[in-house]
């Protein structure tokens, strides 16, 4: 169950003419019936649980309103955050805001990343992922100090 281990895999999905996208079974599951989507560091969109979501709330809320960057941030991320509910085939609808911040126009990567869930249009994350594989190993050492 994703909610135990955290979310993990990489599923490849597509959005409809709708803006509609089946999101992975497991991830599901462990989302519940109402989650959170909003705009994602890097181009991609951040999927988050309630509780998790409840986290980046609290996190925000004690953001010092004297810095302006703080309030940007605040205005940025949480004025194009939206919560969602998935139909009975399991999609959700991807806001056209969204979907333009991000780039998705037709196939995407639905990834696990521990706590939330990342969407990335299918060729940036394709770019993205072979980048990321060049320096791995040193970015696993620079954060990890593995």
């Amino acid at each position: 169950m994703a909610q135990a281990t955290g979310f993990v895999g990489e599923y490849l999905h597509t959005v409809d003419l709708k803006g509609r996208v089946a999101l992975p079974s497991k991830f599901r599951e462990a989302l519940g019936p109402r989650f959170y989507i909003a705009r994602g560091l890097d181009n991609c969109l951040f999927v988050y649980p309630s509780e998790e979501w409840a986290l980046v709330l609290e996190k925000i809320k004690n953001m010092p309103l004297n810095h302006r960057e703080a309030r940007d941030y605040q205005r940025y991320f949480l004025s194009g955050a939206t919560d969602v509910e998935p139909d009975r085939q399991g999609r959700i609808v991807l806001p056209m805001s969204l979907r333009e911040y991000a780039g998705i126009t037709k196939d995407v990567w639905i990834l696990g990343v521990g706590t939330r869930a990342e969407i990335w249009d299918k060729e940036v994350w394709d770019r993205k992922k072979i980048d990321i594989g060049k320096t791995f190993s040193t970015i696993a050492e620079s954060v990890t100090g593995v």
